[in-house]
């Protein structure tokens, strides 16, 4: 299996070369060249195996350069952490137990060592790319810049951190993570990491990273210290393709709830603001897993759900802070795989440029007819969201995240527009412990008075749940990272900390 980019025809190169890589030379995205198949009958060996198993069978599909053996070592150390035997359990939620049609079966992508869905990438990423480095005979020093929207940060730093021929510098909106988010980035350990605040959104921040990933000065400064440059955002394919791999395996368990027969198709339903996780979940049903519709939910910065009923794509919008911090986010970079797969290189270079240029673009006609069969998008207001909280508490005994809520708002207003009752699949992204201050508020329980720790054994409490141990430990964590800089000042940021001396 060879890559290309998504904007040009250039020389395909192995899937260790893209990981390694990032981002492609002409400033577009390595993508397959062609999508594998997973029949009916692997889907039921799925159902009997364990979560790393599964993954080494789906990752040796594209990643055709690796052994199984190596693509088996990697997954079962990056789930080694993970505070559940399943790594990604399934809780199924019915309206009538004792009518249990339609179920929706939740996914908890969050039982990973930073509570987050970003774990079940980013904890095989720095495997991923050990190997890459051997097999493609790399000696420089690689530097892993990533712009978090709350997330992708700390599951990148908690990966990467002492890992030997590598540096990671983390960049974060100022204000714009949720404080537990933000403790867990500027703790973090490690003679090789870095994290900066910059005083702007996410957006910011990820313009800020590909600007320097596209300088070509700065790239050459880096090589005379002997360093490349590389991403774990999910731009970077190793990051992208290990999500596949949790919308196969929780229609297994799906399966294994005897609450659906092998075949019967679903909705997935993801939460999204950078179109990563909810492309995986195209990807598995461009692979074959029965899929009837993907359902993309969005907060209020609802620029993907104008785009999917509109065709036109437009950034110069008004940006809001929420509740869902990581979804707060205007440019969606995965978009343009989407885009790449259904049109054609030519169509997402015209866009891109278009998107560089004005900030916004309208797709063809005939290419917005294929998305809306395979798409539908809504959004949930901060009310929306609050409300939900509660209700699937009240009526479950469940709390969800406010990401994780706003999916759920969006599934209940797509069964409403439609009348498709199909069971879903719904990605939960976030422990619903990563933000007490608005799961609290939301259930009626007082905040008032309460630090982010006191929140925690509230939360506890009250929803029955033990709270993840990394987030328990940060009560008392030293900060070791308080370094804040302007939008313009992140290359120079970057430069100093490239030269400075670590040791793994």
């Amino acid at each position: 299996m060879k890559y290309t980019s998504t904007r040009s025809k250039i020389t395909p190169v192995t899937s260790a070369e893209a990981i390694l890589q990032g981002l492609a030379p002409d400033g577009g995205l390595f993508v397959p060249e062609t999508i594998p198949k997973i029949k009916l009958e692997d889907i039921q060996r799925f159902t009997k195996m364990r979560y790393v198993q599964r993954a080494a069978e789906i990752l040796k599909k594209f990643l055709t350069d690796y052994t199984e053996d190596e693509l088996f070592e990697c997954a079962e150390l990056a789930y080694n952490w993970f505070d559940t035997p399943a790594k990604v359990p399934l809780s199924v939620l019915v309206q009538d137990p004792n009518n249990p049609k339609n179920p929706v079966g939740v996914a908890e992508l969050w039982h990973g060592p930073t509570s987050a869905f970003k774990d079940l990438a980013l904890q095989i990423l720095p495997r991923l790319m050990g190997y890459a480095l051997k097999k493609t005979g790399e000696q420089k020093e690689i530097l892993i810049l990533v712009a978090t929207s709350g997330d992708t940060g700390k599951a990148a730093l908690a990966g990467f951190a002492d890992v030997p021929q590598t540096k990671i510098m983390v960049f974060y909106p100022n204000g714009g993570v949720s404080q537990i988010q933000r403790l867990q980035m500027i703790t973090q350990v490690g003679g090789n990491v870095n994290v900066t605040a910059v005083n702007g959104n996410f957006d910011d921040a990820q313009a800020g990273v590909k600007k320097i990933f596209g300088d070509e000065k700065i790239r050459q400064q880096l090589a005379e210290e002997n360093i490349k440059l590389s991403s774990a955002n999910s731009i970077n394919w190793g990051r992208l393709v290990p999500q596949i791999v949790y919308y196969f395996s929780a229609y297994a368990e799906f399966i294994n709830t005897k609450q659906l027969k092998l075949g019967e198709a679903v909705n997935i339903v993801v939460p999204t603001g950078n179109f990563g996780n909810i492309l995986a979940a195209y990807y598995a049903k461009r692979m074959g897993l029965p899929v009837k519709r993907l359902i993309c939910a969005s907060n209020v910065n609802n620029v993907l759900t104008e785009f999917f009923r509109t065709g036109v794509y437009n950034r110069n919008r008004e940006f809001h802070r929420t509740i869902s911090p990581s979804m707060d986010i205007l440019v969606s970079s995965n978009l343009e795989r989407l885009l790449y797969h259904e049109g054609h290189s030519d169509q997402v270079k015209r866009f891109m440029t278009q998107l560089n240029t004005t900030g916004n673009f309208r797709i063809d006609p005939p290419l917005k007819k294929k998305l809306d069969k395979i798409f539908y998008a809504d959004f949930a207001t901060e009310e929306d969201t609050l409300k939900i909280i509660k209700e699937i508490f009240e009526h479950f005994k469940y709390t969800v995240d406010p990401h994780t809520a706003v999916a759920m708002k969006v599934l209940s207003k797509y069964r409403r527009d439609t009348h498709d009752m199909t069971s879903c699949i719904v990605a939960a992204t976030a422990s619903p412990f990563k933000f007490t201050n608005a799961v609290l508020t939301a259930i009626g329980e007082p905040v008032e008075g309460l630090n982010d720790f006191k929140q925690l054994d509230r939360l506890s409490i009250v929803a029955n749940r033990t709270i993840p141990k990394n987030l328990a430990k940060l009560d008392g964590a030293e900060i070791l990272h308080s370094d804040v800089c302007e939008k313009d000042e992140m290359a120079e940021r970057v430069l100093k900390f490239a030269a400075s001396h670590h040791e793994n």
